[in-house]
């Protein structure tokens, strides 16, 4: 376990007193890459830098009290790369899993992953299901990874599920709303995110957790993955705090609200 400075601790006292802590963080972990490329070094450079990145959020997640962590780990699109960087990205994978599960079982962190998971090379694949057996019962920081995901293709996928639901007279077209389609989504047990959080400058959602993310604060950090650290998390939940969360209404309908 990461061992905390005195600022650390004030800094993670002050969030918990100044607002509401977001229930569910959703991240997009980007510039691996372009940090390697800064530092003259091969691109995998990056990429292992970003774990000691997962580490720290992960551990500041759960100290803050943050019941999911949802990290865009790998997008179908990423499988267009090119090879030898997505071989290094699955060898860094199953590394990642076997170096770090004992770490999330010792800290009462629950491993679940999203996403088409059976495209992922065998080995990834058995990795993967011994962490999410191994975590399982954990009750604490539920770390959610993306992989091979593709938030369109998971609407589809629940569109054809509820389409075949009915079609077998499981369920009626009156049955169809939000809530139901919401219970299609490989999110079902989750809520949805709070915060979602992308690195690197760029200004966009890249196809990740798009029906969720209806009513999502969203922050854009110029950090690059691998230099985003608790610090900047707890910016970006600086940030979130300050925000007044309308869900469609007006401030003073909110305000009403909050004194009922």
């Amino acid at each position: 376990m990461i061992r905390l400075s005195s600022d650390d601790k004030s800094l993670q006292e002050e969030l918990k007193n100044s607002g509401s802590i977001p229930e569910h963080i959703a991240i997009i972990m980007d510039g691996n890459g372009r940090w390697a490329k800064q530092r003259a070094l091969p691109r995998v450079a990056g990429h292992r830098e970003g774990v000691n990145s997962v580490r720290d959020i992960v551990e500041a997640c759960g100290q803050l009290g943050v019941k999911c962590l949802t990290l865009y780990t790998f997008s179908t699109e990423n499988w267009k790369r090119p090879m030898q960087e997505v071989s290094t990205l699955m060898r860094l994978l199953v590394k990642a899993l076997r170096d770090e599960t004992d770490r999330l079982y010792r800290n009462n962190v629950r491993l679940t992953a999203i996403g088409n998971v059976e495209s992922l090379p065998a080995g990834v694949q058995r990795e993967l299901n011994d962490a999410l057996e191994r975590t399982g019962r954990n009750t604490g920081l539920n770390l959610n990874l993306a992989l091979s995901y593709s938030g369109r293709q998971e609407i589809v996928e629940a569109t054809r599920k509820i389409s075949a639901d009915v079609a077998s007279g499981k369920i009626g077209l009156e049955d169809i709303n939000e809530s139901l389609f919401s219970k299609y989504l490989s999110t079902a047990a989750m809520p949805d995110p709070d915060l979602l959080i992308r690195t690197s400058g760029e200004l966009r959602i890249s196809n990740f957790l798009l029906y969720q993310s209806a009513y999502t604060e969203i922050y854009f950090s110029k950090v690059y993955w691998p230099d985003f650290r608790r610090r900047q998390l707890y910016e970006a939940i600086g940030d979130f705090q300050k925000r007044e969360r309308r869900f469609g209404l007006v401030s003073e309908q909110v305000k009403r609200l909050q004194t009922i």
